[in-house]
């Protein structure tokens, strides 16, 4: 009679098998949920947080503004009324729409914006945008905080040369997501606390390389496609985000022209 064999070697083989697979496989799900959690985090709950934080910031852009408004008015009756000329101190507004002190929302000292400072609102009709501009274009100090960001070599909004700005398209607010359904003719208008300034839509650069720095220069133009750009100082204003979407590959770039002034 013969007795059987139990293959106790093969079963240990098949269960270390069968648990590596296990193993394997619970590794393969864990890491799917964490980047998908990644995934949600960097495409809703950023934005979510950025939006909700510029919205805030300019709200509480236009109530400084009005506040040191009718601080002012407030001063010049009482002056007014004493019979004395009323004295132009920090609050005055150089003719450039901006403050030459704490009053005027900026730091002293030429009236220059400190770095990462909100001092404006960017407003583009047809996308329903309305976006703080902040000084710089880093990403952690502005850029992450869904604020549009000013080159600090450009000039500022009203004068002579090129109000270059940058945003994000897509992430932390993205608020340059659509910036490529601009088209000529459309408004933009930048406001400070003493003007605003409504520039108009003039021309498109649909794709240049991220180094393409003549696009914003004061007369701007594409050292990688020089057909696109201007030849002549005037009041430019440029609007510069990523293209395609997803990606940080090209620039896209929106030019305009300075069409009025509009004191607040």
């Amino acid at each position: 009679m013969r007795v059987p064999v139990v293959h106790q070697q093969g079963r240990r083989r098949r269960a270390r098998y069968a648990r590596l697979l296990w193993n394997t496989a619970e590794v393969v799900v864990t890491l799917g949920v964490v980047l998908l959690l990644l995934v949600v985090h960097q495409l809703w709950w950023t934005n979510r947080q950025a939006k909700e934080a510029a919205e805030r910031k300019v709200q509480a852009l236009e109530r400084q503004w009005e506040d040191e408004k009718e601080g002012e008015g407030e001063r010049e009756g009482e002056t007014e009324g004493s019979g004395e000329p009323l004295a132009r101190g920090s609050g005055s507004s150089s003719g450039s729409g901006f403050g030459t002190g704490t009053g005027g929302g900026l730091s002293g000292g030429g009236g220059r914006p400190r770095y990462d400072q909100a001092y404006a609102v960017l407003g583009i009709p047809r996308l329903g945008l309305r976006v703080p501009v902040a000084e710089g274009v880093g990403a952690s100090g502005v850029l992450d905080k869904g604020y549009v960001g000013h080159y600090p070599d450009t000039a500022q909004p009203g004068r002579v040369g090129n109000f270059a700005l940058a945003g994000h398209r897509n992430t932390h607010g993205e608020p340059f997501r659509y910036l490529d359904r601009l088209r000529r003719g459309d408004r933009v208008e930048v406001e400070t606390r003493a003007a605003v300034y409504t520039y108009v839509v003039d021309r498109t650069l649909p794709r240049t390389s991220p180094g393409d720095g003549g696009t914003i220069r004061a007369i701007p133009r594409s050292t990688v496609r020089p057909a696109y750009g201007y030849t002549e100082p005037a009041h430019y204003l440029t609007l510069t985000t990523c293209t395609p979407q997803y990606t940080s590959t090209y620039r896209l770039v929106v030019w305009g022209k300075l069409r009025s002034v509009r004191p607040r």
